[in-house]
């Protein structure tokens, strides 16, 4: 036997690294190519206007006629084919992103297989680990080991903090496992400081490694996408319902959550229409981290709109559809099988937005037919309704549509399949730099505690399952609401069976004047919906003050959270004794 191999021999230093520091992901080559994809179209564009322009004959006619036939044949419709194709295999459309996927998959595989060579019935093998550390063949299969994650490092198409950044933390922390020692130039992986800006002693900080790696190996969970599939049985969702008869419009179905044996019923009746973008199990995602089960022990009758994943039949359905006729049709079932019982609404993020401009504009029609707004509180969660450059905090998102969203791009790639779910989350990601990695990085920190891994899984499973957002409404958010504020200028308009409201804007203040109570949930820490755009409850609804304010702001809860604080069981329980408080007309204690 020789000394051991050290941390030195081994490493290589690569992009992954983040040598750079930068603080968040960055795509050069998908952003290169995304710019030359939307130079193409637009000089197709530029070409197709030409051809239909009747003042052009003769030579130049035909040189455009064929500038256009060679680019479709060639150019544009190659690369819309090869996008659709993508969409319809669930892949990234982005080939980089989708090539970087496929890299993340193999790197989590050889971490896996790694491990099983230094373990024996999930435990690190002090024997196997001496026999591959010391030994001329053990010291060259291990650099041959660690030459494969670096060739497929080099591969990698993005660099900064990316979500192989925090799995090659994991690689570093078996060398450092494998070697018994520190590296000497370099982060050590998940080496905390405590409060006074000590680490832990070395020899503690190993025994964590092992835990650590040891949890993961044994749940499979380097890859999470993977790992929540197979934790979950590719299902999440804690409570029973029933799908209501008749409900079914287009993808969208109206969910029934019958109350619990031996849960009495309050008598009130809980609308929950979900984001557009995401699974509605962020209502319902496991036992303790439910908002569905948590209302139901309180004695409510649960409707939640699912509206499922659109397809090539839902294209041309826009935001009247999803945010009016929805619940219009939704609410009329409901009021039928519980007549005479109040309905409240309780709505995430972008669900309330559009069910806000609804009930705004139900309480118009009523009115105008001499009858009272029947529905008269809504809980919203971290819903934006103010969207600008000054005070509602999404000028960086705002920047970045208009630097990259091109609508006529997105119809041309996707027109026909609805925009996929990869597309809307790297917008998500612009605004939130380096969520890709500290996701990760957080999950594979949180390992060593008990029950962590699984207890994560149904919300990576959301997280990494969503859902496509019609091309028709999509375009009409980005337009309507992100960059033209209508709702907060008073200019969006809905359809109304009412003549002289038909096509006209909502009216958003005859919510105070109908008595409609508003309740806001908003985070500090919310990047996706700032609390400066969470402000419906203080510029519209009822004025009443049911004793639950923060710094003034009346019926607002403006905490020191993020967007979706309910996975998490504290934050979830406070947030419901909060909005049971308000739907009841109850004080709650000063130190809440």
């Amino acid at each position: 036997m020789t000394e051991k191999i050290s941390p030195e021999e081994l490493l290589t230093v690569t992009s992954a690294d983040n040598l750079d520091r930068l603080d968040t992901a960055s795509h050069c080559k998908s952003g290169f190519v995304g710019k030359h994809v939307q130079t193409v179209f637009a000089w197709k564009q530029l070409i197709d206007s030409l051809n239909r322009n009747s003042l052009y004959i003769g030579p130049l006619s035909l040189v455009t006629n064929y500038q256009q036939a060679f680019m479709e044949q060639f150019i544009t419709d190659p690369i819309k084919e090869e996008a659709r194709k993508a969409v319809m295999q669930g892949k990234n459309p982005d080939i980089f992103i989708q090539q970087n996927e496929e890299i993340e998959k193999e790197y989590a595989k050889k971490i896996y297989n790694f491990c099983s060579q230094v373990m024996t019935n999930n435990k690190f093998d002090e024997k196997k680990i001496l026999e591959l550390s010391t030994t001329e063949d053990g010291k060259n299969r291990l650099k041959q080991l660690i030459d494969e994650f670096t060739s497929l490092e080099i591969k990698y198409n993005s660099k900064g903090l990316t979500r192989l950044k925090a799995m090659k933390d994991l690689v570093k922390s078996l060398v450092i496992i494998i070697t018994g020692q520190g590296i000497k130039e370099g982060e050590h992986p998940f080496r905390n400081k405590d409060k006074a800006g000590n680490v832990a002693p070395f020899d503690k900080y190993l025994d964590e490694l092992k835990n650590r790696i040891e949890q993961l190996y044994k749940y499979d969970a380097f890859e999470i996408k993977k790992f929540s599939e197979k934790a979950t049985g590719n299902k999440i969702g804690f409570s029973k319902y029933e799908i209501v008869n008749n409900s079914k419009l287009h993808t969208v179905t109206l969910r029934h959550y019958p109350l619990p044996e031996g849960i009495e019923p309050n008598g009130k009746i809980l609308y929950m229409p979900s984001p557009l973008i995401n699974m509605p199990e962020i209502y319902d995602l496991a036992e303790g981290k439910s908002v569905v089960e948590g209302m139901l022990k309180e004695g409510y009758e649960i409707y939640l709109v699912d509206y499922g994943q659109p397809g090539i039949d839902e294209v041309d359905l826009g935001l009247s559809f999803y945010g009016q006729i929805v619940h219009e049709k939704y609410f009329d079932i409901i009021k039928k099988n519980h007549p005479g019982q109040e309905i409240y609404v309780m709505a995430y993020c972008m669900a309330g937005t559009l069910c806000l401009t609804y009930l705004a504009r139900r309480a118009a029609e009523r009115k105008a037919q001499g009858l009272e707004m029947d529905i008269k509180k809504i809980a919203l969660m971290a819903t934006p309704v103010k969207f600008d450059d000054e005070e509602s905090g999404h000028k960086k998102m705002r920047d970045t549509i208009r630097d990259d969203y091109d609508p006529d791009l997105m119809n041309e790639l996707f027109g026909k399949l609805n925009v996929p779910s990869q597309v809307i989350e790297m917008g998500m990601h612009e605004i939130q730099p380096g969520v890709q990695y500290y996701v990760l990085s957080g999950f594979y920190s949180r390992a060593p505690f008990p029950d962590a891994i699984m207890d994560s899984a149904p919300f990576l499973y959301w997280l990494t399952h969503g859902t496509n957002f019609p091309i028709k409404a999509h375009t009409e958010w980005i337009s309507k609401f992100f960059l033209g504020n209508q709702l907060y200028k008073g200019e969006y308009c809905l359809p109304s069976k009412i003549k002289e409201l038909d096509g006209k804007p909502v009216d958003m203040s005859i919510l105070k004047e109908s008595g409609v109570r508003i309740f806001d949930y908003r985070g500090l820490r919310d990047p996706i919906s700032p609390a400066g755009s969470c402000v419906a409850s203080e510029i519209w609804g009822q004025s009443k003050d049911i004793g639950i304010s923060r710094g003034g702001l009346n019926r607002t809860i403006e905490k020191n959270v993020g967007h979706i604080f309910v996975v998490s069981k504290k934050l979830l329980a406070e947030f419901l004794l909060f909005v049971n408080a308000f739907y009841n007309d109850e004080e709650l204690p000063a130190d809440l």
